[in-house]
């Protein structure tokens, strides 16, 4: 159930991104793929990192059936980027739940 739960939440960010025009058809250079800052942020937007680092490791720990992190705090990362922007608060809500329902498991 938690598998299925957090592809839909997943599934959301994706669509969300998209109707906010934060979904990217160019993925970032392999430098910026490799950073290990935290959220890439250095390197990256935070959009980016979600679109082609968090949903696509997420997206292989639910296929490989692997255990999804427990301990997940996104969801600041997002105020803190989009708050000012109201329009987006449904986007950060995803986050909120996200980051709720991983928690809880």
């Amino acid at each position: 159930m938690l598998y299925i739960k957090t592809t839909e939440k997943l599934c959301q960010l994706e669509d969300e991104l998209k109707v906010h025009g934060l979904w990217s058809k160019e993925a970032p250079s392999q430098e910026a793929m490799a950073n290990t800052s935290p959220f890439s942020c250095e390197v990256m937007s935070f959009e980016n990192w979600v679109q082609f680092i968090f949903i696509p490791k997420m997206n292989q720990l639910i296929i490989s059936k692997s255990a999804l992190p427990s301990s997940i705090s996104i969801a600041p990362m997002a105020h803190h980027v989009w708050n000012a922007q109201s329009h987006l608060q449904p986007l950060i809500m995803i986050f909120d739940d996200l980051d709720n329902l991983l928690s809880e498991q």
